[in-house]
């Protein structure tokens, strides 16, 4: 068992900020492992509570970034001249039970939620009631111009319930077949995630959407979802939220879609198979229909991102940004041995370290043409919220920002002779990435589970999705080594990511070292890092390419 007391922990990391301040200057240029060191003991503290958004652990954790930025001599980057962006938020829990049942083909359908359909909202409303809407198959739900891919051809599904398949639609056909490759095969697309859908059908209008769950396309079993199924949900507070949030969305069992499209005189195997060529066209379900209908509490709170920033000197609109979430779990389930803070000493103290690193780096050298913006991300584990709302509400332009560099989960341990890229292949921030490992004799590794998704979970993304370029590089959470596999299965998203003393941090100080190096050449450079041709964001970074001239 980790040592888990604050009075010691605390005492130790005391001890790690003070050698690390009596560091010789030599370092002044190089990520220092015993300040990585220090800032994890600190953020992975018992007295952060487990850093929960909107805890006073949160109170504690921002004012620490803070302090250290302003320490640093950086300028603060958030509202109103301050080092805070704040970041308000919706709540959600279930209010009594749900009735959900369908009309199909004349039988009376009754579902059991949790069991058989996982449904809830973002409206920040008391009572979600549908009764007798229509239903649609819409395929995998996709819009994908750049591809040649479009699931909905025109059909309108304005107040209907669209049901749509996991991932994306290449990810089981053959190798031989024209589909094979058209997204990126087992790798998976950001049109195969259900947050996409989730948005796709608000952006159609649809009144609901459900999810087919089928375990393999998923990538983990409908017992994933249930289990959180009755967790607060969180959203930021929308401008405009009955465009971007439909009225019930969620998932719905396989064997149960497959049901209601019988009732149809439909075949559900005959319908996935169709839905996997681009000639698709929606298929409405005729003759059934369904209802739901649930009661909510909602409550608005606030949480912050904390932002300190570096001018540059010739072109300061040009901003090169850092990223790492602060948030953990705070308190929640405890484990057999009865702990119940979340310490999230990986996950991410030691993201947030990295980027503390990195302003102190840049910080001590000469300014830089362009400028830098370090922030430290509210509610990731939320659902990416600080970022989210950031990306509504940028500190800085978007459309001159040059890349972002998030850092999420460094495991402690040596030197690796490799280095994961999450989302390899998406942008050139890796070839400028592989020039400056290929100095020091290392090499880059693609993600060895695309199927998941990784790109699409980490802050980066929601920035990501307005255009800017992203670098998500040295994850622990990949499974790419014995050290990180061990580390998901004991440790991750567990009371036991703990900060322990000895840690050995020189791997990721080496690696944040990378990031510094590419950060740097883009802080002096003059060009613009690109998506990859046919890359699902190219297009909208091309439309604000008049902004860069």
């Amino acid at each position: 068992m980790p040592l888990r007391k604050s009075t010691a922990v605390s005492g130790l990391a005391l001890l790690l900020a003070a050698a690390a301040s009596m560091a010789s200057a030599q370092d002044a240029q190089h990520i220092d492992p015993a300040r990585l060191n220090a800032h994890i003991a600190a953020l992975a503290d018992d007295a952060m509570g487990g850093r929960g958004p909107t805890t006073p652990g949160e109170e504690a954790a921002v004012n620490y970034v803070a302090d250290q930025f302003k320490a640093m001599g950086l300028e603060p980057a958030g509202d109103n001249g301050t080092w805070f962006q704040t970041v308000p938020i919706n709540r959600f829990l279930q209010d009594g039970p749900a009735i959900l049942s369908a009309n199909a083909g004349g039988e009376a359908l009754t579902f059991n939620r949790g069991t058989d359909v996982i449904v809830g909202s973002h409206r920040p409303v008391s009572r979600i009631s549908l009764t007798d809407v229509p239903v649609v198959f819409v395929g995998y739900g996709v819009t994908a111009p750049e591809r040649g891919w479009d699931d909905f051809k025109g059909v309108d599904v304005r107040g209907k319930i669209v049901l749509m398949l996991v991932n994306d639609p290449d990810f089981e056909v053959a190798a031989d077949s024209p589909l094979a490759g058209k997204f990126d095969g087992k790798g998976m697309t950001y049109y195969g995630r259900w947050v996409y859908k989730f948005e796709e059908a608000a952006r159609r209008g649809a009144a609901g959407v459900l999810v087919i769950h089928e375990t393999a396309g998923a990538g983990y079993p409908w017992t994933t979802l249930q289990n959180s199924s009755t967790a607060a949900g969180f959203d930021i507070v929308r401008d405009n939220v009955e465009a971007e949030r439909v009225q019930a969305q969620g998932w719905i069992q396989q064997p149960i879609a497959a049901k209601l499209m019988a009732a149809a005189g439909l075949d559900y195997a005959t319908l996935k198979a169709q839905a996997q060529t681009a000639d698709f066209h929606p298929v409405a379900l005729n003759g059934v229909t369904m209802s739901m209908d649930f009661g909510l509490k909602y409550e608005r709170l606030t949480t912050r991102n904390v932002a300190g920033k570096l001018t540059g000197t010739t072109r300061p609109n040009e901003t090169v940004m850092f990223g790492a979430h602060w948030d953990a779990y705070g308190h929640a389930t405890p484990n057999a041995q009865g702990d119940d803070i979340y310490n999230g000493a990986v996950d991410n103290a030691s993201g947030v370290a990295g980027v503390l690193e990195l302003a102190r780096l840049f910080a001590a050298a000469p300014r830089t043409e362009r400028s830098q913006i370090f922030v430290s991300w509210a509610a990731e584990e939320a659902g990416l919220l600080g970022a989210y709302y950031y990306a509504a509400h940028p500190l800085v332009p978007l459309e001159t920002t040059v890349a972002n560099i998030n850092m999420d989960s460094l495991l402690p341990g040596g030197p690796s002779p490799e280095i994961v890229v999450i989302g390899y292949g998406k942008t050139d921030l890796q070839d400028r990435l592989a020039r400056d490992a290929a100095k020091e004799g290392r090499t880059l590794i693609a993600d060895p589970a695309p199927q998941v998704g990784a790109f699409y979970r980490s802050d980066h993304f929601p920035l990501a999705k307005m255009g800017v370029p992203a670098l998500f590089a040295a994850a622990g959470f990949t499974g790419a080594s014995e050290a990180s596999r061990i580390y998901v299965r004991d440790r991750y998203h567990q009371p036991t990511d703990a900060w322990e003393p000895g840690w050995d941090m020189t791997g990721a100080a080496a690696d944040v070292q990378l990031l510094y190096e590419v950060g740097r050449d883009l802080a002096i450079g003059t060009d613009w890092p690109k998506w990859t041709p046919g890359n699902e964001f190219e297009g909208v970074r091309e439309a604000s390419a008049a902004s860069r001239k």
